[in-house]
């Protein structure tokens, strides 16, 4: 795969760790140790706030051999059997541990090796019960699994303390894959363009996330690792403090930029927040600075690889310090201010065409928390969605698809079953009436900023088009609609900014009928409707792929119970919604989402009940009788505006059939080896879910149907026509068995 150009970059050098060296000279290097005693003459200060921003080069590591010693763990701790089912994880973790020294390859770009390194992290995670029995063996086992790691800073320097780097102990290696983690997004990072309104906004969040990758490290990992240098807790805050101040430089750069445009820099409400974030800044640095000479031995590994990264901390702690203090002392009456002049100067920032596409990027990040489940709602995902790359297959297996191969991945549809459950009510769909999206919203861009701007979104636009298109088509599957969905709403929280269009010749009519009354519609110009009524859909139809779970299996019941968690979560944000959108029909009102939420937190309830779970558990399950979050949801559904319109429906009657229900547990004994790789997946995603991986981010990913390139939002042509191709042989398939049934 060629090496893409979606990250804006300063220049093309392949380590952008070495290219940002601040040149000074060898006595311009402030040591201030107080082992060193320095003259306060020989801390030159030439550049008072250097503009380039450092990154850090990953580490390196000999290879290692994960399969076959693995598989054959599994084999004798399990079965073969179990060794099968778990076969595609194995060689996929392998094929992972291979490329891990991927810096090399000039194929590869930043974003593809952060998702190499990702896929790494959650596949090693998966493993991990395994390795307390590797490393009880004893060293003359072939089956032993020896980790060894270079340092970052210094590839010749081993170990620590007379402790080699060599282990057998996979924290080490979980460690190490998260500094590259780390590494890799301080790349991303410094390769921005932090010129421009969308550069800077990439930059500050892979600087963010470099630095949320860091506290990780330096909060769980680095305590149980002895190791090489890069890898001790001192260099974990120190690279967390770091990256911090970076990406808090650059926010507040952004501000400062925002407060001219918007000519209020002169209050003193203004001036004394400024002041604020200039001290924050400068702690930052300061902190990062201090902990580096707090230490010989660190001191010493830092001059080995760059002496310039001491002195750049340095001026830059100095920077934000005095500049913090004058414009607090700007809030003081003119008369009495000290005649200092001020230091900062902003970064020049283009407008209009490139400040759009950050808008548009803006929008979705800040809406993230809405698409983003707060639940691990793993089966749901492993089975039923074509973005994940980990999946369940028919027959009980994990496999994998390449983390380098785009989506769509292939679905399993074994847990639905053609009968719907009893003990779950399917909600209907909404349905809206057809719209254009595209001419009106390229046209309002055009009108409101320019030809050049519409065209930079472009791709977003036309994919939003399809997207609302597709959403209500027919022939499309429970999963394969869920998908559509959720990308639909992801876009329409990128194109949020835009509304009200209140000087559009001819803004777009949302127009969408009562799923419990057809007969009645509402129709706005307000997009807070189309993403009510989208969050509606979405809880509606996870309600009936609960319904539609195949409950004599255990992997049915975990995805019913998964998607019935999903389903609540689209009805909380509803909630908060639906207050935005007025005149709007009552299915979509608070009273009817919190009504909707009262259903689903029975069902829930009553799902993990019914579920076969080990008797360890029963302390987990609820203490009360489930019939009681039953009545309390019919009470709800038959009082008020929502009695009437609930009528006609199915839901008074299943909510009154619910009320006296019992319940009894039912107890299995303890998982196999899925469920103990699953466990594991589980805890890698929720690591890496936690500032970890910034939405905006995944938009330089060659696996995201919308794209940054070159500045551009654009449709992502390799998934599409990934798509194309699979269409067409799935209507050559279908052709084929008309054709021999004929």
């Amino acid at each position: 795969m060629a090496k893409s150009n979606d990250v804006p970059m300063l220049n093309q050098n392949p380590n952008p760790a070495m290219m940002l060296k601040i040149p000074v000279k060898k006595s311009d290097v402030p040591i201030l140790n107080p082992a060193i005693p320095v003259k306060k003459s020989d801390v030159p200060n030439p550049n008072p706030n250097p503009a380039k921003m450092l990154a850090i080069p990953v580490k390196k590591s000999d290879p290692v051999e994960l399969y076959y010693p693995l598989r054959n763990l599994v084999a004798r701790k399990y079965s073969e059997l179990d060794a099968q089912k778990v076969e595609s994880i194995l060689q996929t973790l392998n094929k992972c541990r291979s490329n891990i020294n991927m810096v090399e390859r000039v194929d590869l770009s930043l974003p593809m090796q952060r998702n190499c390194l990702i896929h790494y992290f959650k596949c090693l995670s998966m493993v991990e019960p395994l390795f307390t029995a590797v490393s009880s063996s004893i060293s003359s086992n072939p089956d032993r699994i020896i980790f060894f790691w270079y340092d970052a800073f210094d590839p010749d320097y081993i170990c620590l303390d007379k402790v080699s780097s060599q282990h057998s102990n996979i924290q080490l290696e979980k460690a190490a894959v998260l500094f590259n983690l780390g590494a890799i997004y301080s790349q991303i990072g410094a390769s921005c363009d932090s010129t421009t309104a969308l550069g800077r906004h990439l930059a500050i969040d892979a600087f963010n996330a470099a630095a949320h990758i860091f506290l990780k490290l330096w909060k769980d990992f680095s305590k149980e690792v002895s190791a090489t240098l890069d890898l001790t807790v001192l260099f974990a805050e120190c690279l967390h403090h770091l990256f911090s101040a970076q990406a808090s430089e650059l926010n507040l750069l952004q501000q400062l930029d925002d407060d001219k445009n918007n000519n209020d820099v002169g209050s003193a409400l203004e001036k004394h927040r400024c002041a604020v974030s200039f001290k924050s800044v400068s702690k930052l640095y300061r902190r990062a600075y201090d902990l580096i000479l707090s230490d010989s031995a660190a001191t010493e590994h830092i001059y080995s690889f760059d002496k310039t990264w001491v002195t750049h901390l340095y001026q830059k702690a100095k920077f934000f310090q005095v500049e913090a203090r004058q414009r607090k002392s700007s809030i003081i009456p003119a008369s009495k201010r000290p005649k200092t002049s001020s230091l900062v100067q902003c970064c020049p920032v283009v407008h209009d065409a490139e400040s759009v596409t950050e808008i548009l990027v803006r929008g979705i990040c800040r809406r993230s928390d809405q698409w983003i489940p707060k639940q691990q709602l793993i089966y749901l995902d492993l089975i039923l969605s074509e973005y994940c790359p980990f999946k369940i297959a028919d027959d009980g297996k994990l496999v994998v698809d390449p983390w380098d191969m785009p989506p769509p991945y292939p679905t399993t549809l074994a847990i639905l079953s053609s009968s719907s459950s009893s003990h779950i009510l399917a909600l209907p769909l909404k349905k809206s009436q057809p719209l254009d999206l595209y001419e009106p919203l390229r046209s309002y861009l055009v009108l409101k900023c320019s030809e050049s701007a519409a065209r930079r979104v472009e791709g977003l636009l036309e994919t939003l088009a399809k997207l609302r298109d597709g959403m209500q088509s027919d022939d499309l599957s429970l999963p394969a609609r869920r998908d559509c969905l959720i990308s639909y709403f992801k876009c329409l929280c990128m194109i949020e900014p835009l509304f009200p269009m209140t000087e559009s010749p001819n803004p777009p009519i949302f127009v969408w009928y009562n799923a419990f009354n057809p007969q009645e519609n509402s129709s706005q110009h307000n997009i807070y409707l189309e993403k009510a009524s989208i969050l509606f859909n979405l809880g509606a139809l996870c309600t009936q792929i609960a319904a539609s779970c195949d409950l004599t299996t255990i992997q049915g019941y975990r995805v019913a119970i998964d998607a019935l968690n999903e389903a609540s979560h689209w009805f909380l944000t509803l909630q908060l919604e639906a207050t935005k959108a007025p005149a709007i029909t009552i299915d979509l009102s608070e009273d009817c989402a919190k009504m909707l939420c009262e259903i689903l937190s029975a069902e829930i309830s009553d799902s993990k009940w019914n579920f076969p779970h080990p008797q360890s558990a029963r302390l987990t399950l609820p203490g009360y009788p489930v019939s009681v979050l039953y009545r309390k949801a019919y009470a709800l559904s038959t009082s008020g505006p929502l009695a009437e319109n609930l009528a006609q429906t199915l839901i008074p009657q299943y909510l009154e059939s619910k009320m006296n229900m019992k319940t009894c547990i039912v107890e299995t004994g303890p998982g196999d080896v899925i469920e103990q790789f699953l466990s594991g997946y589980s805890k890698a995603k929720s690591l890496l879910s936690e500032g970890c991986q910034p939405p905006c981010l995944d938009l330089l990913s060659e696996v995201s149907p919308v794209k940054i390139k070159d500045g551009n939002l654009v449709a992502n042509a390799t998934l599409e026509a990934l798509r194309l191709a699979l269409k067409e042989m799935s209507l050559q398939e279908t052709s084929d068995i008309t054709m021999k049934k004929n």
